[in-house]
């Protein structure tokens, strides 16, 4: 009992300490791509220790569960777990922590719906608006040109991922910063960002109260537009990036005085025409290896009496 306590504490002190300490660091818009992989491990580390929690609950609640996680061990290791005490709490909370994961579950399979349920409107209202050639098939093109009246480019994911460019933008996008628009939106596209902000926005949605999971959808997508104009700045420089962003958006009135309909624009103009140097590569190295530690915590604890039994 004391162990599955110990990770539901460690899991519900990552899932509020967590988002803090990573929102008063300032190297994150320097390192997006390392602080989209603490952010991942945080979360997996939460998870994990929720998990591991209600494992060990249904263990000492369960004689049935216990024969089959504690199936190999010795029996020496067995006892050092003290599962025959607490027994009606220990079923309480593995109730309560299996129903997390049944509704973790449910909104990770929901997401995935309509993801693909919006993927397929999209497609259907490009084909629309861009029809088929003859002998030509759906999703074979990596480029779909449309003709449009405001300038605009996107990416529409799946297997086959292609990238939508407006005939506005064509007109208004010249040379390298049509390309450095291109290569943001393959960024997005190589990187499979989708997944991320599907499997962020699941977690928020179906736990609105948790901190780490609001905080892991916010900055998922942040840091993937972050991420992507760095792969755009790397190729084609960050003052063509910032022009090329400007020109694309300067029509919805992002720029202008008022409410912007996306504040993000704005700071990542700026960061890209103010320049911060990026982090030495021996912190960035240090900071990757740092968070992926963090999950291996839980399996640490969960262990720690099995590893003490045995020596």
């Amino acid at each position: 009992m004391m162990v599955s306590l110990a990770l539901l504490l460690l899991g519900a002190l990552a899932a509020v300490v967590a988002p803090r300490l990573l929102a008063r660091a300032d190297w994150p818009e320097r390192e997006p791509v390392v602080a989209l992989w603490v952010w991942q491990c945080v979360v997996a580390a939460v998870l994990l220790s929720f998990a591991l929690s209600m494992t060990f609950s249904a263990a000492a609640a369960w004689q049935a569960v216990r024969g089959h996680v504690f199936a190999p061990a010795p029996r020496g290791v067995v006892e050092a777990y003290a599962l025959g005490s607490h027994r009606p709490w220990s079923a309480l909370l593995a109730v309560a922590l299996a129903g997390g994961g049944v509704w973790t579950a449910a909104m990770l399979t929901r997401e995935i719906h309509r993801a693909r349920r919006r993927r397929r409107q999209r497609r259907a209202e490009l084909l629309v608006r861009s029809p088929l050639l003859p002998g030509e098939k759906p999703g074979g093109g990596p480029l779909v040109v449309l003709e449009g009246v405001r300038p605009g480019a996107w990416w529409l994911p799946g297997a086959a991922p292609q990238l939508v460019i407006t005939t506005a933008a064509l007109r208004k996008l010249k040379g390298s910063r049509l390309d450095a628009v291109l290569a943001h939106e393959q960024g997005h596209a190589r990187a499979r960002h989708d997944w991320l902000l599907h499997c962020s926005a699941a977690l928020a949605n179906g736990f609105p109260q948790v901190p780490v999971f609001a905080a892991f959808r916010d900055e998922m997508h942040r840091l993937v537009e972050l991420a992507a104009d760095d792969v755009a700045s790397r190729r084609f420089g960050r003052m063509t990036t910032a022009l090329a962003l400007v020109e694309l958006n300067e029509e919805r009135g992002v720029f202008g005085p008022g409410t912007a309909p996306d504040a993000q624009l704005p700071q990542r103009v700026n960061r890209l025409l103010s320049p911060v140097p990026r982090l030495p590569a021996a912190r960035r190295l240090r900071l990757t290896a740092a968070a992926a530690a963090v999950p291996v915590v839980p399996l640490l604890i969960a262990f720690v009496p099995a590893l003490r039994a045995l020596g």
